[in-house]
């Protein structure tokens, strides 16, 4: 069963009001005609259990999430995700030159065609994203993204802006590359829950690119990555 359930997620967490897990790429949240949800997963590992999602994931992203145990608990993450205190922390992997190697991203992010999205001029709602960018080998770049709102799509899409899409990204990046997951990992959480700080950091431990030496010692250089000077919003 242990095997069984790592290959859906890693439990990093388990208290009275939230689990915390390290959800694996390719887990859907949400039940399809292919595959049960995470939820249905947690509830059979889980048994009388109840679970609340109170953020979300894409399919292929992996990493860090938040799940409540109560209607209380997740209507308080709710309100700390509408309110923006809940700082997250991304790592993604490109191939190529960037636009810029570091900054702010800002934008309204649109829908486009076939169920894609666009970062657009205007900013009447827009999405916020600040990055630093590290040298790797063979021409690519890891990528630490700190997400301000929540958009659909939001890190896929700035990515993409930037003329960099995440490497095995199938809906933004070419159609002819042969990656083992697409390299988008929630890597970071921090927040206050119940007057408590607390603090969650998971490496990503999935994928040929991202278990590479020269990435891990990246990922040690910008962890915690609370602790990295991060521009105020607003600041040139």
């Amino acid at each position: 069963m242990l095997e069984d359930r790592e290959l859906n997620y890693r439990l990093l967490e388990d208290n009275e009001e939230y689990l915390v897990i390290d959800k694996a790429p390719g887990v859907n949240l949400h039940r399809n005609q292919h595959a049960q949800s995470l939820v249905d997963v947690l509830h059979r590992d889980f048994p009388g259990e109840s679970f609340h999602l109170v953020h979300r994931l894409d399919d292929a992203t992996s990493g860090l999430m938040l799940i409540a145990k109560s209607p209380s608990a997740a209507a308080e993450f709710g309100d700390l995700f509408a309110n923006r205190e809940i700082d997250k922390f991304y790592f993604a992997l490109a191939q190529g030159k960037p636009m810029k190697k570091q900054g702010m991203i800002v934008g309204d992010i649109k829908k486009s065609r076939s169920g894609s999205y666009l970062l657009s001029r205007t900013r009447s709602n827009p999405s916020v994203t600040q990055f630093f960018s590290y040298a790797l080998e063979d021409g690519r770049r890891g990528y630490l993204l700190k997400p301000y709102t929540g958009k659909t799509h939001q890190l896929r899409v700035v990515m993409k802006s930037l003329g960099v899409p995440i490497i095995g990204d199938k809906r933004y990046g070419p159609s002819n590359q042969n990656a083992d997951r697409m390299y988008l990992h929630a890597l970071a959480l921090r927040f206050t829950f119940r007057g408590v700080e607390r603090q969650y950091i998971c490496p990503p431990q999935v994928g040929e690119g991202f278990v590479d030496g020269a990435l891990q010692a990246v990922l040690l250089n910008c962890t915690p990555p609370w602790e990295i000077k991060w521009p105020a919003l607003g600041a040139p």
